[in-house]
């Protein structure tokens, strides 16, 4: 570690989120251990490599404070928020990124554990998902709410809800739900605002996105090819006229030249010329591109049930050149002056949220915890977001500076010692 004054500054500033003055040791060394290269980073190695002469008394010390402890994750985020933030420069604004990760899992005892989809496999299976809510700008990002999805059949046993220390005011919500509530509190925190992003898991969902509109957040979500909009120049028909007796009609109705279309037909029958190769950002091995074209447009699903049609929004198709068919389709609310690159490169900022996923798994053992209960896994995952907070403030504040490479070195383990559950013998007593 280049500045170990740094990391004791940091760790000394969140402790005061953890309350009790006996929890600051364990956040101090549960941190410390997270920074590690270590292969594995649950309770049992971090206690192994942090104190490895008392590593039973230390194994009991951090499993007590990440499994049982009562302290809170949102203080905790809060404060983290607070030491990034005031490196977290604008240069291009600020974005709200909407996303959720899956950890594969074996068995049925963790936590909201069920066969779903698990984009870290790409395919249905046993995982668990978490949804997160990150801040972020050009330069940086950091998640600032993060919340497990718990699946029905977890919701509604109150067997395993007791098993796992399931909370009582946790009920069952999909995950645009649980991603609007995250909304909600960043709204009432006064996070700097930001044009939200998500991908078409989220930005499908019309509640998700009218929820944004009543919120007064602008969004550039991505949708699925079958999404309805209204065409440029069509229009849903007017209410029946009323017949003089009971309450006039007022509901938008349809008919023939007056139906929507889904956002694959509408970007397939625009002219070539409508197309432009816009570049992003630069990519790690070459400049980012593609062909892009933008229309505005009026959402339609249920509409029928309105008396009024939705405002009219950004339909943003990315279709490169040589695939048969559009690959991506995006609502945004941003102005209706930004210009094609704009809404490109607003739209695309969201790949800030991948970067993040990549290093708290691979680097700070994101999915690596193996306890069972609610209150463990939002722990654990709100320290490794805690460690990875100094990693982003230390690069922002050091990112004009020459970069050196130094290797941190893991403390050597004294030669007895063997892990917890190991078939040889028990990890002793020193």
């Amino acid at each position: 570690m280049e500045n170990l004054s740094d990391l004791d500054e940091y760790l000394e500033h969140l402790c005061a989120a953890v309350g009790h003055a006996d929890r600051r040791a364990s956040l101090k060394d549960y941190c410390r251990g997270l920074m590690l290269p270590i292969p594995r980073k649950s309770v049992e190695p971090l206690a192994a490599y942090t104190d490895p002469l008392h590593v039973r008394a230390k194994h009991q010390s951090l499993h007590h404070f990440v499994a049982k402890s009562t302290w809170s994750d949102e203080a905790v985020l809060a404060s983290v928020l607070d030491w990034v933030r005031p490196a977290l420069v604008a240069p291009t604004g600020h974005y709200w990124i909407i996303d959720d990760t899956g950890f594969p899992k074996k068995g049925k005892h963790s936590i909201g554990v069920a066969r779903q989809y698990c984009g870290q496999l790409g395919k249905q299976d046993n995982c668990q998902v978490a949804v997160s809510l990150s801040l972020a700008t050009e330069l940086a990002s950091i998640p600032v709410a993060y919340q497990l999805y718990l699946p029905k059949e977890w919701a509604d046993n109150p067997e395993r809800r007791l098993a796992a220390g399931v909370p009582d005011h946790v009920a069952f919500a999909t995950k645009p739900a649980i991603a609007l509530e995250q909304l909600r509190g960043a709204v009432e925190a006064g996070l700097p605002s930001g044009v939200v992003l998500a991908d078409a898991a989220y930005g499908d969902e019309t509640a998700f996105r009218d929820g944004m509109t009543e919120m007064g957040l602008q969004y550039s979500v991505g949708v699925r090819p079958a999404t309805t909009v209204w065409a440029p120049g069509v229009a849903p028909l007017p209410p029946l006229p009323s017949r003089g007796r009971g309450r006039p009609p007022t509901l938008l109705r349809r008919g023939p030249g007056h139906e929507p279309t889904s956002v694959k037909e509408l970007a397939m029958a625009l002219p070539a010329t409508s197309y432009q190769q816009v570049c992003w950002r630069e990519g790690s091995n070459t400049t980012l591109s593609s062909r892009f074209s933008a229309l505005r447009v009026r959402p339609a699903h249920r509409d029928y049930w309105l008396s009024e049609q939705r405002a009219q929004e950004w339909l943003l198709v990315e279709w490169p050149e040589d695939d048969e068919e559009p690959l991506k389709y995006f609502l945004s609310t941003v102005p209706s002056d930004t210009t094609l690159e704009q809404l490109v490169f607003v739209t695309k900022m969201r790949w800030r949220i991948e970067r993040d996923y990549q290093e708290l798994k691979q680097e700070f053992g994101l999915g690596h915890y193996e306890g069972r209960g609610w209150l463990g896994f939002h722990h654990h995952a709100t320290l490794c977001i805690a460690t990875y907070g100094f990693l982003i403030s230390q690069r922002l504040h050091q990112r004009d500076a020459k970069k050196k490479s130094a290797e941190t070195k893991n403390p050597a383990l004294p030669d007895h010692y063997v892990p917890r559950g190991s078939g040889t013998r028990t990890t002793p007593c020193c």
